[in-house]
């Protein structure tokens, strides 16, 4: 596997996640976000990540696909930090700082 095919598994947004999980379960983009309370232009807007979703509806598919809440909380916060630090030249180092300053807190509070 190519080392750019490997990351891009690796790193699937939550857009990608909503779809994979939409389609999987037979589901047409109408009827999930007729279930989700949104558009469906929303809707494909987000699977697209041109959109973020509201931390709220994470409860919403969570309850429909039976996934893993922290998976896709995980999956909202990457979307989140990227559009932070996706233009800044020095986001990889940055992000390796701020992992560290994370692992330092855990630590403690540990």
């Amino acid at each position: 596997m190519t080392k750019i095919r490997q990351v891009h598994k690796e790193a699937m947004t939550l857009g990608q996640k909503i779809r994979e999980l939409r389609e999987q379960a037979g589901l047409k983009q109408r009827e999930l976000a007729y279930q989700l309370g949104i558009g469906e232009g929303f809707l494909s807007k987000v699977e697209n990540d041109q959109k973020p979703l509201k931390r709220e509806d994470l409860t919403k598919l969570n309850e429909l696909f039976k996934t893993p809440i922290k998976e896709l909380e995980s999956l909202w916060l990457a979307n989140k930090v990227y559009s932070i630090v996706r233009d800044e030249e020095s986001a990889l180092s940055a992000l390796k700082v701020a992992e560290e300053q994370v692992k330092y807190k855990n630590l403690k509070n540990a």
